[in-house]
């Protein structure tokens, strides 16, 4: 793949970077354009969008260094390296954090509720994903396992085997571009639920069942032991989460669907 577009002198600009930076200006621009149907201020929903995207990168990071914990323990100076801010984190961290950010910023403009703004968040959400983890193919992280499937990628980037030990020369299952896929199905999945009668909460507890049902499937696939593991390695701390959240997120959806009068 392509870890690397180009270097400008000894900087080099690598493609999961730019491709992230493409879904989160995306991501909050469809949000923006969504915000229309509920009659909020555009402004307002890109000032939102930057504070979700700080609190979802340091939710990232420190979901990271929880996983992480001996290694980081063990090599503090890994936590000011260069390694360290080229690493994307752990998804469910950001998260976690993206809605705690939204969480505090909406505490100081009433105006925006939280449960309209988490539905029209929802679908753009699904789509930045579907986005990043193109990022995360062309970089070699998150791969899979070995596989004589015949769509297998096959890397060759001594580059990409330093930075994100992704093995050379095997045949691996896409698991980055499983996860793209079913993330761009969840995105139109959402993006009609959110255009149809709903109520508040359906669109984004709708997000957590597909997005936590799909990343439990997929980690199966997936070959990176720094996800974490657990169990002699049979579940990932993504999986554990998932287990937790979609039981979780299809009973709060259930009680409000009936509270609703949809």
């Amino acid at each position: 793949m392509f870890p690397k577009l180009f270097e400008i002198g000894s900087f080099p600009i690598h493609t999961y970077g730019l491709l992230l930076a493409v879904a989160l200006l995306v991501s909050i621009e469809a949000m923006a354009r969504l915000a229309k149907r509920e009659g909020l201020d555009r402004n307002q929903v890109w000032d939102l969008g930057f504070i979700i995207i700080l609190s979802a990168l340091v939710g990232a990071k420190l979901m990271l260094v929880v996983v992480d914990y001996d290694y980081y323990l063990a090599q503090p100076s890994r936590l000011i390296s260069l390694e360290f801010l080229q690493a994307g984190g752990v998804y469910y961290g950001g998260l976690l954090g993206a809605v705690g950010g939204a969480f505090l910023y909406l505490r100081r403009h009433p105006e925006l509720k939280f449960w309209t703004v988490a539905d029209l968040a929802a679908p753009c959400i699904a789509l930045g994903q579907s986005i990043g983890r193109l990022g995360c193919l062309a970089a070699g992280c998150d791969y899979g396992k070995p596989t004589d499937l015949p769509w297998a990628v096959t890397f060759s980037s001594e580059y990409a085997n330093r930075h994100v030990g992704v093995p050379l020369g095997v045949p691996l299952h896409p698991s980055q571009a499983y996860e793209s896929l079913a993330a761009f199905a969840i995105f139109l999945i959402l993006l009609r639920s959110f255009r149809r009668p709903h109520f508040q909460g359906q669109v984004f507890l709708l997000y957590l069942i597909l997005y936590g049902a799909v990343r439990f499937s997929l980690e199966f696939a997936r070959g990176d032991a720094v996800r974490g593991l657990y169990f002699d390695g049979l579940v990932s701390t993504s999986q554990i989460v998932s287990l937790i959240l979609v039981p979780l997120a299809a009973f709060w959806w259930w009680r409000r669907r009936a509270a609703s009068r949809i």
